[in-house]
């Protein structure tokens, strides 16, 4: 597949950029140096910045060189995904980047998948939130499932689902026997919530449910995983945690209870894809993961 003057410009930058020489550049795309000289003037001109700083010494990225340099990294990585595709479309592998709690979705989306097209083979990797979306944005993946709003370049994220948040608290604790619970009848006891480095989308979710509540817990130890979380609340009677109750239900744990919110509070689920992902492509994964799949 011959490259459109837009993307060969985009890796003649990028050659340039690591090489910080014209010549060696040229060797290593096996062309003439003025080839790649015309290129990226033509690539500064469109962008309307200079990209690079020349002197018969040395050849330095600017600034503005050294931000476009990951963002064309970026488009020529998703442009090879493509062509990955196009070329191999007989074997329909898909890798999928998902976590715990969302099996029952996993099975009734990749059924639907199937049906849609027969030689669809998934391939799941369980990663953890911040480390999917990286591997996902490095095409180390096909797509992801996450919680929570994701805003990531380079990526779209298409809502999808909701999912209701829980309580999640010790058997032990003063609440265990409710049915329903309101966050600020909880508020007085300990919060257990995740860092955000650790899954931003479901601490940016918890954190905006205890906003529009109104409310402002008293703060326990920072949480790690959601596994470790459950185990630690059933271990210390007053703490609680805000979870997916389908995640909850996919860590289990027989010392701690889910009990529903009163209003209730919910997160957004997001099929995550490269923005370079045909749009037909995204429309069928999307339809596949809704709440209304059968």
């Amino acid at each position: 597949m011959e490259e459109s003057v837009e993307l060969r410009a985009l890796r003649y930058f990028v050659t340039v950029a690591e090489e910080l020489h014209f010549g060696r550049a040229a060797e290593r795309l096996n062309i003439v140096q003025p080839a790649v000289s015309q290129q990226i003037a033509r690539l500064e001109r469109e962008l309307g910045v200079r990209l690079l700083d020349r002197s018969p010494r040395t050849v330095r990225l600017t600034d503005a060189g050294h931000r476009a340099l990951e963002a064309a990294r970026d488009a020529l990585a998703a442009a090879e995904r493509v062509r990955t595709v196009v070329a191999d479309h007989r074997v329909g592998t898909v890798r999928i980047g998902t976590a715990a709690g969302l099996t029952s979705r996993l099975e009734r989306g990749i059924d639907e998948l199937r049906r849609c097209n027969p030689s669809f083979e998934p391939v799941l990797v369980d990663l953890p939130a911040a480390a999917r979306l990286s591997a996902l944005r490095r095409g180390e993946l096909d797509l992801a499932l996450a919680r929570g709003t994701v805003s990531v370049p380079g990526l779209k994220a298409l809502p999808t689902w909701s999912e209701p948040l829980h309580a999640v608290v010790s058997t032990r604790h003063p609440a265990a026997d409710r049915e329903i619970v309101t966050i600020d009848e909880l508020a007085r006891y300990p919060l257990r919530f995740p860092a955000r480095e650790c899954d931003p989308p479901l601490y940016d979710a918890i954190m905006t449910a205890l906003r529009e509540a109104g409310v402002r817990p008293k703060l326990g130890r920072r949480a790690g995983t959601p596994q470790d979380t459950v185990v630690e609340i059933g271990a210390t009677p007053e703490n609680w945690a805000l979870l997916p109750a389908d995640q909850i239900a996919a860590v289990g744990g027989t010392r701690v209870r889910s009990i529903p919110l009163d209003p209730p509070v919910a997160i957004t689920g997001s099929v995550v894809t490269s923005e370079a992902t045909p749009e037909a492509c995204v429309a069928v994964v999307t339809a596949a993961f809704r709440d209304n799949t059968p």
